[in-house]
């Protein structure tokens, strides 16, 4: 009855994990017998840490809303697509979140860059740093929106916040003057205290193109590009190489799954 209370209360003072941990010494004392009081005590101590680490990085990925389920140890090194490993390693690493560098990538349909963006941002929050993946266009609605209902603000204000924004499909679709000057709110707001995170399917330098109003443009890019790391995609669709390969593992069972 007082292992029952202790289990108890952990669980009433929130140590779910501390409290898992103990009724598994409970139920199994003879794997446990021949530790110390303290070291019984560190695997409790343990198990709850792990149990807050777990919580908090599931609770940052389903915050990310991240458009695939990627993450770094998938990526694909071996297509001839320009990513260098040990580059994408180091990224992963996430110093740059903490110095407040911004990552862009450009390339065709089906080179991978929503995926390099999702595996990014999935280390980050693997890290313990928030992050938040939009579709340029979609963000710059939800915008235009939150000035008809009054909560322009509140939204800038999570915008500022998030520690990796992710905007992809940048220039997908023509920008309108309203829409720049939301982009620089977000831009500014951002600028050396948070990383940013950007993808198109356009060239890096005509991004600034894409934008209608050159002054803005060059205060937006300026900002985005000065302290940014710069990848470009090529090579053929990785979707187009993933169907080929699949066909040919379907033939007879001779053919070989890439990675």
């Amino acid at each position: 009855m007082l292992d029952q209370a202790t289990i108890d209360r952990l669980r009433q003072l929130r140590l779910t994990g501390m409290a898992e941990a103990l009724q598994a010494q409970i139920d199994s004392p003879a794997q446990y017998q021949e530790l110390s009081f303290e070291e019984r005590l560190g695997l409790l101590v343990d198990r709850e840490w792990n149990w807050r680490e777990d919580r908090r990085v599931k609770r940052l990925l389903k915050g990310a809303k991240l458009r695939l389920a990627a993450c770094v140890e998938n990526i694909d090194f071996h297509a001839p697509r320009g990513l260098d490993r040990g580059q994408i390693t180091s990224l992963a690493g996430c110093d740059w979140i903490r110095n407040h560098r911004n990552v862009l990538i450009s390339g065709a349909t089906g080179t991978g860059k929503t995926f390099l963006l999702c595996a990014l941002a999935n280390a980050a929050c693997r890290q313990g740093f928030s992050s938040r993946y939009w579709r340029l266009p979609s963000l710059l609605s939800e915008m235009a929106a939150s000035r008809a209902d009054g909560n322009y603000i509140r939204l800038l204000g999570q915008l500022s916040r998030v520690d990796v924004l992710i905007l992809d499909d940048w220039g997908l679709s023509t920008f309108t003057g309203a829409q720049v000057l939301d982009l620089m709110d977000v831009v500014e707001e951002r600028s050396e205290r948070r990383s940013t995170m950007a993808a198109s399917q356009l060239p890096l330098e005509h991004w600034h193109a894409a934008l209608p109003d050159p002054t803005v443009a060059d205060a937006i890019m300026d900002r985005l590009i000065h302290n940014a790391y710069k990848f470009t995609l090529r090579g053929e669709s990785m979707r187009r190489v993933r169907a080929a390969t699949n066909q040919d593992g379907d033939d007879g069972g001779h053919g070989q799954q890439k990675s």
